[in-house]
């Protein structure tokens, strides 16, 4: 049995700062940034997906060493993880030496990079200023999911919109800050 590599995401995120890659934080670590007292063991992004910015995470790849999850030594190979192999993907799921890594193009519902920007927030996961999917747009994301672990998450989040819509009826609206 292989031995999984500690999971530092503020090294992820840094090199992908440094990078200059255009994302936006979503998952757990999202979640957790909102206020979910969830763990979670792996960090999940929404790059913008176009040639240039892909290029970019591309890199970030290489510099962390970064494979497909789950794939045995001795498995065909695979193509490399180039912007060419990003671009005609929608879903990368990596093991990187910083631990789990994914990348998405456009999780449910519909939502992609565009999107999700448009309504995140600019936050901290561990010292590291990043864009972080809004609270709503979390919600609705679990909420397509519908995995078991997800609807539990669900409780948690829909839990924290109602504090929020309590404590500031203005700031409790679609959309707005939260």
């Amino acid at each position: 049995m292989t031995e999984q590599p500690r999971f530092i995401p503020e090294e992820i995120i840094r090199r992908l700062r440094a990078a200059g890659v255009r994302f936006v934080v979503i998952g757990g670590l999202a979640a957790q940034a909102h206020g979910s007292p969830s763990l979670t063991g792996d960090l999940d992004i929404v790059p913008s997906w176009d040639r240039e910015n892909l290029e970019r995470v591309a890199a970030v790849l290489s510099d962390t060493a970064a494979i497909r999850h789950g794939v045995t030594r001795d498995a065909p190979p695979l193509p490399p993880l180039d912007a060419r192999t990003l671009l005609a993907g929608a879903v990368f799921t990596l093991s990187t030496r910083f631990g789990r890594f994914d990348l998405l193009a456009a999780p449910d519902p519909g939502l992609n990079f565009d999107t999700l920007v448009a309504n995140a927030r600019v936050g901290e996961i561990n010292g590291v200023r990043v864009e972080i999917a809004s609270l709503d747009d979390l919600i609705a994301m679990k909420r397509a999911a519908g995995r078991p672990k997800d609807r539990v998450e669900l409780e948690i989040l829909g839990a924290l919109r109602e504090e929020i819509d309590r404590s500031s009826p203005a700031r409790g609206r679609r959309g707005a800050p939260g």
